[in-house]
């Protein structure tokens, strides 16, 4: 159809009116390209339902339609595949036919007969003819069937494989989904401590500058008032050299008896008041200025300003302990002589540390909800509770009598609980940071505490004072013990060492160079010639304390060791591992195994007082009891 088309000249109004018509193209069978197109009918399966914008449904119909397409065109090849018009021989089809079925015997017989035959002229070509061509097909798909279910079998296998990656997958991403939970509160929990804290130091900054203001005034009274002091004592040194000029001149004797006497007689009467006037006068200097004795000078004293201060006892005592402990069975050593006994919720939270009574089978924990809990052992009824921090405590400790206990908190402070009365009667402030671990001295006068703020310090419960500060560690102390029945201290720090000091001093004696990690923890045997160490990578070293150096090194990790002790034989050492097992290793073999029974980090463990039992507290909330 031909189209009418509008002159050059003519304006755009006038195009816009005109009429238009279509042209008419058809294209020729044999394009000059040569390529032969194929008709692509429209197919409407592929459509996606309008509304459905979840990604994971659009492309799963995807997939199925993709599924769906090829085994149609599978199907679609496999009918339209032509039955073959090659003709097979009789005979090849019979041979052929026996081979497969393996009938040997058989194929012997017709071999020998047909060749026989065939030799004879017996046998007419066109009588025997050929295999119809359907046999052929039908052979052929036979074929084909067995491959599919043989692919069919391998699908069938990736199938179930990739469903158990699923499943592991899906259990994966819930617990990353859990843990992912569990960080945002305690980042919302820490972020809320800071802002509290920031609040805390700016309500603290009027006071320090009042403070400041105050110590400045005083030391300058102090200046002005040692000024005047010194300006009296010089007064004072005057008039006592005055004093001693005049005391010669009225001890001085008379020239001539002659001479003095009509000179006494005529005036005796005023010779006499002047000599009372003058020893009136001396008598009063004398009560009023005393002499001035720099000894007696108040402000020049050593005056012990803490009179209630305890005296540290002896060094020279012997542990009375080491009487009554006998090593423990042979089975008790082995981590197979160790069963689970009782398990104990204790707290919501984590328990943070264990401590035993020194005579009694009991139990403290601590926990990061504020809280401290007596327990009995192994039956685990509770015997008293007590709260009082305003923060996580991190550890306890049992008095040498058994009458108190210690805590220490991430609130800086160490306080001291009567349970006679059943509450806090005592509470230290000094430390900056978090307080780690606490120790009694065997003599119960003194408490060493350890923080992170890289010091030490020693309490004196008599004064209620700090009597030194330990410093010498380049980071956090992260444990505290003192050696039973001396004044030797052991401290753990994370800059990767181990410390003894003296208590009297509060001097560093000796330092243990060896872990390449913060170390986490570390105690004495209870005969004091070897200490225990372990480090946040889990490598455990025993120190001869008195030649320095590690002994033995053994590695338990890669998970944190956070705690680690000795039985009372000092053969075996309990060490809670981050992993949630109590690994237990052998002294004599050097070989380590593991309790498991935690479901999340065990923090602490400790034996009770007659060694019967081993007591772990974990992450989870629990304290286990072994036997």
């Amino acid at each position: 159809m031909a189209n009418s088309r509008a002159p050059a000249a003519v304006t755009a109004d006038e195009m816009v009116d005109a009429a238009f018509y279509l042209e008419k193209v058809s294209i020729a069978d044999d394009s000059e390209d040569g390529y032969q197109y194929e008709e692509v009918p429209a197919d409407d399966d592929w459509s996606i339902t309008e509304g459905d914008d979840d990604l994971e449904n659009t492309v799963k119909a995807i997939s199925e339609q993709t599924d769906n397409t090829q085994a149609a065109d599978q199907r679609a090849a496999l009918a339209k595949q032509p039955v073959s018009h090659k003709p097979e021989a009789v005979d090849d089809f019979l041979r052929n036919f026996l081979i497969k079925m393996g009938m040997s015997k058989t194929l012997d017989c017709f071999q020998t007969e047909w060749y026989e035959m065939t030799y004879r002229g017996l046998l007419n070509a066109e009588q025997v003819g050929f295999v119809p061509d359907v046999y052929s097909h039908n052979q052929h798909l036979e074929n084909e069937i067995k491959s599919l279910k043989k692919e069919q079998g391998t699908y069938r296998r990736a199938a179930l494989k990739a469903g158990d990656v699923l499943v592991k997958l899906r259990k994966e991403r819930d617990f990353h989904r859990m843990q992912h939970k569990r960080v945002v509160q305690e980042k919302n929990r820490l972020i809320s401590d800071i802002k509290r804290l920031k609040k805390h130091y700016a309500s603290y900054e009027p006071a320090l500058r009042q403070l400041q203001d105050k110590y400045k005034t005083a030391l300058k009274h102090k200046m002005l008032t040692s000024l005047e002091r010194d300006r009296a004592a010089g007064q004072i040194t005057g008039l006592q050299a005055t004093l001693r000029n005049i005391q010669p001149e009225q001890q001085m004797p008379p020239l001539s008896t002659a001479i003095q006497r009509p000179r006494r007689e005529a005036s005796g009467a005023q010779g006499g008041c002047r000599q009372k006037q003058e020893s009136r006068e001396k008598m009063l200097l004398t009560d009023l200025v005393a002499p001035y004795d720099p000894a007696k000078d108040p402000t020049k004293q050593t005056v012990n300003k803490y009179p209630d201060d305890s005296e540290f006892p002896l060094d020279t005592r012997v542990n009375p302990n080491l009487a009554q402990v006998k090593g423990q069975a042979s089975h008790v050593t082995r981590s197979s002589g160790y069963r689970l006994t009782n398990t104990l919720k204790v707290h919501e939270l984590a328990v943070s540390s264990l401590a035993a009574h020194p005579r009694k089978q009991i139990v403290v924990t601590t926990s990061d909800d504020c809280h401290w809990k007596m327990w009995s052992v192994p039956n685990g009824d509770i015997i008293m509770a007590g709260e009082g921090h305003s923060d996580w405590l991190s550890s306890c400790c049992f008095h040498p009598e058994g009458n108190k206990l210690a805590t220490t908190s991430g609130d800086t402070t160490v306080k001291i609980w009567d349970f006679s009365k059943g509450e806090c009667v005592l509470t230290f402030e000094g430390h900056t940071h978090a307080v780690w671990g606490c120790s009694w001295h065997s003599c119960g006068d003194f408490l060493a505490s350890c923080s992170m703020d890289n010091t030490s310090k020693i309490w004196d419960l008599n004064s209620k004072r700090c009597r030194y500060t330990l410093r010498g560690h380049a980071d956090s102390v992260n444990s505290v013990v003192f050696l039973p029945f001396s004044n030797t201290l052991l401290t753990s720090s994370a800059d990767k060492t181990l410390s003894l000091w003296d208590a009297r001093t509060g001097l560093c004696a000796q330092t243990f160079y060896g872990h390449l990690h913060s170390c986490n923890h570390a105690t004495f045997n209870l005969t004091g010639d070897t200490v225990v160490s372990c480090d946040s990578y889990g490598v455990v070293k025993l120190w001869d304390v008195r030649k320095v150096a590690a002994m033995l090194t053994v590695d338990t990790g890669p998970h944190p060791s956070n705690c680690a002790t000795f039985d009372l034989s000092g053969r075996l050492v309990a060490i809670a591992s981050n992993d949630g097992a109590v690994k237990l290793l052998d002294l004599a073999s050097g070989q380590v195994s593991s309790l498991l029974g935690h479901e999340d980090a065990v923090q602490s463990v400790i034996y009770d007082c007659k060694g019967e039992f081993l007591l772990s507290g974990s992450s989870d909330g629990t304290v286990q009891i072994w036997s």
